[in-house]
């Protein structure tokens, strides 16, 4: 089983002056750590407008950081948004090459629509229509990344001329695909598009069985066929974090974080309202949640039960990811930076879940990896079958496009001028102020 950090850039109220320069910097700072540890993946997502829960407006700035400051870690967008609202598809096409060449093809391509209203509303986003707008970007993207040069589309949501997209990623034909999925359905609508599923529900190990039967299930079937222009069949659940020698240590270090990270997640997105620039997330939380807090810190059997499992001594870490590994988990990544957790005690935690926990999975990893693609193998290539793939333009097909100021002189039969400035008169220079 692999393993990786997870990043939402939280930063609960109040905040004092370079609060949010300090929190990049420690991120970053632990980002190298986990490099240099062997951790596999370092997971940043694309958020908008949510104060506290999330920072992290700007994921590929904060990656291509991390591309210079590491070697090995995979860099996952976890996840991009694709739809045109946030980000147009030819400019996420740029980003993710871009972002795969300076890395030297780290990069891991996850992909995601959102469902908090803050974002949706903010960028006029139609709620009733976003998981259409979605499918056909993502198909887009990615045949943007593959095909030289982009044919062009007209669609419902979305339309672009025959352009060539550059540059091209080093992973051919794009890096790995994924989705963010909070739901039973979405794992599903994974397998049948053949991407990875980025599972951020909090399941216990027990639940993902049935998560990951159903999802491989799908990969094995009819019903999978791919979106992009190749398959990247892996699930990744994700997970608490604290690791100490001292089990009641651990759980003061990192539980009050976690219960913090989903308190927001729920008021965010679920039962909450929000006021801009004053909402006061963690006051919220403080009050409503901390007297139930305090009764989960003085029994450690239910601290560290469900969703809470990845938080203990290194034993109870071990324990807690040999489960989901019988699952048939391909990853599990953690919830680290979260709440109040300080950037000492995540890189102590790493450090030392890299000694004593890590080792043991990593020895299995390769011939687990290997056996899964063996058996694999027919499935896939069955389900690229099924894909029907946007068809190239021949040479003599691809339009030519003259230079603007070529077209402007054509059409008017004029001296070409675009280029040359008009001389200012007294009546045109602005007025002194």
């Amino acid at each position: 089983m692999k393993f990786g950090i997870f990043y939402e850039h939280q930063l609960p109220r109040p905040w004092d002056e370079g609060a949010e320069q300090r929190l990049f910097a420690e991120a970053l700072d632990q980002v190298e750590l986990a490099d240099r540890l062997g951790i596999d993946f370092a997971w940043e997502v694309e958020h908008h407008f949510l104060e506290e829960y999330s920072h992290s407006s700007a994921p590929e700035v904060f990656l291509a950081a991390c591309s210079q400051r590491t070697k090995n870690i995979r860099l996952g967008h976890g996840i991009r948004q694709v739809i045109p609202g946030y980000n147009h598809p030819a400019r996420t096409a740029e980003v993710i090459a871009t972002l795969d060449l300076v890395s030297g093809g780290r990069v891991e391509f996850g992909t995601g629509e959102s469902s908090a209203e803050l974002e949706l509303g903010g960028f006029r986003v139609p709620v009733a229509e976003k998981r259409k707008i979605y499918l056909e970007a993502t198909e887009q993207i990615c045949n943007m990344l593959a095909m030289d040069p982009y044919p062009g589309y007209q669609g419902q949501y979305f339309e672009m001329p025959c352009r060539n997209v550059v540059p091209k990623p080093v992973q051919r034909p794009h890096p790995p695909l994924w989705v963010a999925c909070s739901q039973r359905q979405t794992i599903r609508m994974a397998a049948r598009m053949g991407i990875g599923a980025l599972t951020f529900a909090f399941v216990d190990p027990a639940e993902a069985q049935s998560w990951v039967d159903e999802y491989y299930g799908i990969i094995k079937s009819e019903e999978c066929v791919p979106i992009g222009h190749a398959i990247n069949p892996n699930i990744c659940m994700v997970s608490s974090f604290s690791c100490h020698e001292d089990r009641e240590t651990a759980v003061a270090r990192g539980l009050e974080g976690f219960e913090f990270f989903g308190f927001a997640l729920g008021s965010l997105y679920g039962f909450g309202e929000h006021r801009p620039g004053r909402t006061d997330l963690w006051k919220q939380f403080q009050d409503v949640h901390r007297p139930k807090l305090d009764e989960i810190f003085g029994d450690a059997t239910q601290a560290l039960s469900g969703g809470r499992g990845g938080i203990g001594t290194p034993d109870d870490l071990r324990e807690h990811l040999r489960k989901f590994e019988a699952c048939g988990v391909d990853q599990v990544t953690f919830i680290q930076q979260a709440g109040m957790n300080e950037h000492a005690h995540i890189c102590e935690s790493l450090e030392l879940f890299a000694e004593k926990v890590m080792p043991e999975f990593k020895a299995r990893e390769a011939e687990r990896e290997a056996a899964k693609l063996q058996e694999l193998g027919p499935y896939l290539e069955a389900a690229m079958q099924r894909k029907i793939k946007m068809p190239p333009l021949a040479d003599a097909d691809i339009p030519v496009y003259p230079a603007l100021g070529r077209r402007i002189t054509e059409e008017t039969n004029d001296e070409p001028s675009i280029y040359q400035a008009e001389e200012p008169t007294a009546e045109s220079r602005p007025a002194a102020r």
